[in-house]
């Protein structure tokens, strides 16, 4: 399958390039040429979650061998607290239920799409035998994250920008903390905007993102925004699911002691 800008003015790429590309060269976001049918997917309500997002994955990846892509997301979701049911949507009152999207391992939403992104730029340096420079900005979640998924990866260095003093104090240890020498997380003195301005630039900049192989992690990465619709695509697979009215989705429950 490929991607194409979202502006139009960059050439299509195949799933693996669009994925390492971060941003078009043209400031445009890479989406899937034509999207293919879910139908195969919905019909079948007997999957667990890892199995869903593989079969999901499997519509738009055609770089990857099948056996790779189960391989990927399986590990990926290991780290979570119930594999099997990733997401689990719980009853709280009549017809109104929570779909619960902190049970990975820096309880964020995010770690959906970041502990598979991870693997991916694991996979990517494996297979070309080149490093790379991954970069975000972070308001808190993306960037703890991001980081636990990319710890240790042996040619990744990882460099997350976040407004010093304006994340959450455990987000801002699960950055500082991990004592893996390729994590480089960088207070700035602004704004979450401020720092996301920043790593547009970077990526606006063809040259130096050539010269340095810089890939992404906020949401301009391909993969992440895929690994984050699964979640969407589970509650089909919910029993009678006509009867579920109402759906809130619960991201973030920490509560501090």
């Amino acid at each position: 399958m490929r991607f194409l800008s979202t502006r139009g003015n960059s050439e299509p790429l195949e799933f693996a390039d669009a994925f390492a590309a971060g941003l078009a060269p043209d400031g445009g976001l890479y989406v899937p040429e034509s999207l293919p049918s879910i139908d195969s997917l919905i019909s079948d309500n007997t999957l667990e979650y890892p199995e869903l997002a593989a079969a999901f994955f499997k519509l738009f990846d055609h770089d990857h061998s099948s056996e790779k892509i189960d391989d990927l997301v399986h590990q990926s979701y290991s780290t979570f607290e119930n594999p099997a049911n990733a997401a689990p949507l719980i009853p709280i009152a009549d017809n109104t239920h929570v779909l619960e999207l902190f049970h990975g391992p820096t309880f964020a939403f995010k770690d959906f799409g970041l502990q598979l992104v991870g693997n991916m730029f694991e996979d990517q340096i494996d297979r070309t035998g080149k490093s790379i420079n991954v970069i975000g900005a972070t308001s808190g979640d993306t960037g703890s994250a991001a980081i636990h998924g990319l710890a240790n990866k042996e040619g990744a260095r990882v460099f997350i920008l976040y407004p010093e003093g304006k994340i959450s104090n455990i987000q801002e240890r699960q950055m500082t903390c991990t004592g893996a020498d390729n994590i480089f997380p960088i207070a700035i003195d602004g704004s979450f905007d401020d720092a996301q301005r920043i790593v547009k630039d970077l990526f606006g900049d063809i040259d130096f993102k050539k010269r340095t192989r810089l890939s992404a992690v906020n949401s301009i990465n391909l993969v992440r925004i895929l690994a984050q619709s699964v979640y969407y695509l589970s509650l089909i697979h919910i029993s009678e699911p006509t009867r579920l009215r109402r759906i809130s989705f619960a991201v973030f429950c920490l509560k501090k002691k």
